[in-house]
């Protein structure tokens, strides 16, 4: 045998060689795997600009964190997963566009996400389960997976006597809330008309209570009360609202009663593991990236070349 053919090293480059050819000729192949189709349901109320999360050791808002991180998620959903997106407040809530291939669509979709801003609700209240419902008749005969994003905090807050019935819509879209903010109660900031920081709300700034319909309290324990033109007493309503928690409770109660399922969000991990349910996936026959494999071989046999020659040994009798 040749000498050259002989060297370890030679053999290492014919076949780093042949798996770069392999990695051009076929870069993917055909194979049955796990895709998604989400349709996220951003709220952009006023008590999503409270900032109890972290991004490399700074503050950050939990409208920009959710941004940040969904767009990440982009990154890790398979080709043929889709994407919609849309806006909660008051409410309601709109579509901005319905789910589009991620692949093809990256670009346009992770642009979008990254403009949404909290100046674009159309109104400074916010009654969560309205705005679930309102997903939810828009969305039930969909194909696409609800994903309703919000820290719960409702402006004013509602009025027991007159809470959503999901009867209707239960079990007729499939999807998850995602409970967004930390556990102990932080301040609101205030903006201005351009958008500049002005200072937080306080106590005077907020309803603390909803005077809409009838009053859920005893009227002997409200005071001032007048069945027709006082039912809630001729007291302000006191209270910690212009403070914001994520009501974690509330949103499990919520997720309960419209037959969706419940997670909080913490970071991308806890995320990602939440939205792989099986529930939510759908088995499709993809183009699957292989380039990988043998680039790693490829890139195993370049490193043998350089490793020192192996000396020679005697053997001894």
């Amino acid at each position: 045998m040749n000498k050259p053919l002989k060297d370890y090293r030679t053999w290492c480059l014919l076949l780093a060689a042949l798996a770069m050819l392999v990695l051009f000729i076929y870069p993917s192949r055909l194979q049955k795997a796990p895709t998604y189709n989400y349709t996220f349901i951003i709220d952009i109320t006023r008590s999503m600009n409270a900032t109890d999360y972290q991004q490399d050791n700074q503050a950050v808002s939990r409208l920009n964190f959710v941004k940040q991180t969904i767009r990440e998620l982009l990154l890790k959903l398979p080709c043929e997963s889709k994407v919609g997106l849309g806006l909660f407040t008051e409410r309601r809530s709109t579509l901005l566009f319905e789910p589009l291939e991620v692949c093809s669509a990256y670009t346009e979709i992770d642009t979008a996400i990254g403009k949404v801003d909290w100046r674009m609700a159309w109104a400074a209240d916010s009654n969560i389960a309205k705005g679930l419902m309102s997903t939810l008749e828009m969305l039930q005969k969909s194909d696409s997976s609800v994903i309703f994003i919000t820290d719960g905090q409702e402006a004013p807050p509602v009025n027991p006597n007159y809470q959503t019935d999901f009867s209707a819509v239960k079990g007729q879209a499939k999807g998850m809330i995602i409970g967004v903010g930390g556990l102990q109660a932080v301040p609101i900031p205030k903006f201005d008309s351009h958008g500049k920081q002005t200072g937080f709300y306080n106590q005077d700034d907020v309803p603390h209570r909803s005077r809409f319909g009838q009053s859920n309290l005893d009227p002997s324990q409200i005071k001032g009360y007048n069945a027709r033109n006082a039912p809630f007493g001729s007291e302000a309503a006191t209270g910690n609202e212009h403070l914001s928690a994520l009501q974690e409770n509330y949103l499990e109660k919520l997720a309960a009663e419209s037959g969706l399922s419940y997670a909080r969000l913490t970071d991308l991990q806890n995320l990602n593991r939440a939205l792989q349910d099986p529930k939510l996936a759908t088995e499709k026959v993809v183009q699957a990236d292989i380039r990988r494999w043998p680039a790693l071989l490829a890139l195993l046999m370049l490193s043998l070349v350089y490793l020192p020659k192996l000396p020679k040994y005697r053997r001894f009798s």
